[in-house]
């Protein structure tokens, strides 16, 4: 069976013409939504539907999406509330040293000194470097800057990220 990564919250309806609102949760939405994207949307009971990305433009932090198959606000209205995903064979390989969103999320967090901090639950991209939601085992959200000085290592493979813990970030 095909494996499916979400790209997209589909989060409303836009406009009478078809398009949709949807709130990216992939590391490279102009990618993600750029003309002629093959995406699948997933509906709120999960099933299937393959469209292609007309074109889509990002406005106040989400993608207004018009897709080719749909041109009226109510052929899309079933979309809302579902996923926007990608198949995961279709993923380019990034350079050494780059990582999908999918690939960091889970992973444990270790300081330098050998501490476990818990473990990456989100990531935030409000601006010129990444930010990781680490989820500490008493509940505690802490909120790593994804820059060189803080992150020594990322292991993939043993899931797993070194960071370097700066003052002040507890």
């Amino acid at each position: 069976m095909a494996e499916f990564l979400n790209v997209g919250k589909i989060v409303n309806t836009h406009g009478i013409r078809g398009e949709l609102r949807i709130m990216p949760l992939t590391d490279f939405p102009e990618v993600r939504f750029a003309k002629n994207a093959e995406l699948f949307f997933f509906t709120p009971d999960n099933h299937p539907i393959m469209v292609n990305v007309e074109s889509a433009r990002l406005h106040k932090n989400m993608y207004i999406v018009r897709l080719k198959e749909y041109g009226d606000i109510n052929e899309v209205e079933k979309f809302k509330g579902g996923m926007a995903k990608v198949l995961k064979e279709n993923l380019a390989e990034l350079d050494e040293g780059e990582y999908y969103f999918h690939q960091i999320v889970g992973c444990a967090v270790i300081t330098e000194e050998g501490e476990t901090l818990g473990t990456i639950s989100e990531i935030l991209t409000p601006g010129a470097n990444d930010v990781w939601v680490v989820k500490t085992p008493a509940g505690k959200e802490v909120l790593i800057p994804v820059i060189d000085h803080v992150v020594l290592d990322v292991d993939i493979e043993q899931q797993q990220v070194k960071i370097h813990l700066m003052e002040g970030l507890l």
